[in-house]
């Protein structure tokens, strides 16, 4: 069956700079708003008009710049801060003497904050502690002298813009993290497929030459002997395996990506489990259905068919080939219920889990392993002396 890459992008940095866009143009507009509200409060107000157009101009051209962490460069975030510093510098040539002593606002007003918070989105604390710090001086020298206002203003811009640095590090940590969690999980659903479907056939035939060469002797026990290496090498690789490592985007905005192969989704609509299990029914294997088509997902038919028959692969190799086995199907309103039960000598306890020790999933993964992955569950009952009976049960969606 035809597999496809599924790419999933995580970013909790995307809606920062998003916000950052909006603030831009609002506290823009914010800064223009308070100079046409209040123009007796300044000596020069050519020289202020001469700054908003700037501001304005700067501030709607340079949007696609502050729209993701790709276009917004250490060139962009040095003139971008340039424009804040020169507007907190012109504030005492453009207002009176008066307004700069009760304190009132710089040309930017609060403009100039979104400029460190692109320090502090772009580059973390570090670059926001740098910012913030320029921007301290330059309110400072404005002042003339440190005031309670002033400082007060200052440790504010400080400490939120390091604050917001420190937050986006640790999340483009958590992602990062997040991420390599995902493709394990991807990688290991993938690597449990691929056992299932080694398990189902090359480890039975390697199997299978080993007992049958240990059986005939000679030449035919060496060629037994190293199908048993490679049966044993062949489950090592199965069960370990190597992970890839997480990829991180381009684009440090998109976040973290995880691609992960996955089966598509059948279009067909829903198939009759009876048809996919009547293979199995021969003159030792019973097969009980009811008299109505069991419909259930192409993908839940497969697998379920694909646990039916590892059960009764178990059936033969333990028990032998003259063993009876029966399968009973049940539609119930809820969940689909195969069960496979046998008439052999029974599982003696702690030899399911000795043999995956041993790196033999049949059960694990060929059998557990597929119902898991459909949401199901396989419970296995066995008395020793009494056979085995294996519950498959999968809900209907």
């Amino acid at each position: 069956m035809a597999k496809r890459e599924r790419v999933m992008r995580m970013s909790v940095e995307q809606p920062l700079w998003r916000a950052l866009t909006a603030y831009r143009v609002l506290t823009m507009l914010y800064a223009i708003g308070l100079f046409v509200t209040a123009t007796d409060r300044f000596a020069h107000p050519w020289v202020a008009v001469g700054y908003y157009a700037v501001l304005f101009v700067w501030t709607l051209a340079t949007l696609p710049r502050v729209a993701n962490a790709a276009s917004c460069t250490k060139r962009f975030l040095a003139v971008d801060l340039a424009v804040a510093l020169t507007g907190i510098l012109l504030t005492p040539v453009a207002v009176t003497h008066h307004s700069i002593v009760v304190g009132g606002p710089t040309l930017p007003s609060i403009w100039t904050a979104g400029s460190v918070l692109a320090f502090a989105i772009k580059g973390g604390w570090r670059w926001a502690a740098f910012a913030s710090t320029l921007v301290a001086a330059a309110n400072l020298v404005e002042r003339g002298a440190p005031t309670r206002d002033t400082v007060h203003n200052v440790i504010l811009v400080w400490v939120a813009s390091i604050a917001i640095g420190y937050v986006v590090e640790v999340a483009r940590a958590s992602e990062l993290t997040l991420a390599r969690a995902l493709e394990i999980e991807a990688a290991t659903r993938e690597r449990e497929r691929l056992a299932r479907d080694i398990h189902d056939g090359v480890l039975q035939v390697l199997a299978m030459v080993q007992r049958r060469g240990s059986a005939l002797g000679g030449e035919a026990a060496e060629l037994g002997r190293m199908a048993g290496e490679q049966e044993v090498a062949l489950r090592t690789l199965v069960s370990g395996g190597l992970l890839p490592v997480s990829r991180v985007s381009e684009d440090a905005a998109l976040g973290a990506v995880v691609r992960a192969v996955e089966e598509p989704d059948d279009d067909a609509g829903p198939v009759d489990l009876r048809v996919l299990l009547a293979p199995y029914a021969t003159a030792r294997v019973t097969l009980s259905e009811p008299g109505a088509p069991v419909p259930v997902t192409p993908v839940a038919a497969r697998e379920l068919a694909a646990a039916v028959g590892a059960a009764l692969d178990n059936v033969r190799k333990h028990v032998g080939e003259g063993a009876r086995a029966w399968i009973l199907v049940e539609d119930e309103p809820d969940a689909v219920i195969v069960t496979v039960r046998d008439d052999g000598p029974g599982i003696p306890e702690g030899r399911l889990a000795q043999a995956e020790g041993e790196g033999r999933l049949g059960v694990a993964l060929s059998i557990r392993g597929r119902l898991r992955e459909l949401g199901g569950a396989a419970e296995l009952i066995s008395v020793p002396g009494q056979g085995t009976e294996v519950e498959l049960k999968v809900p209907k969606v």
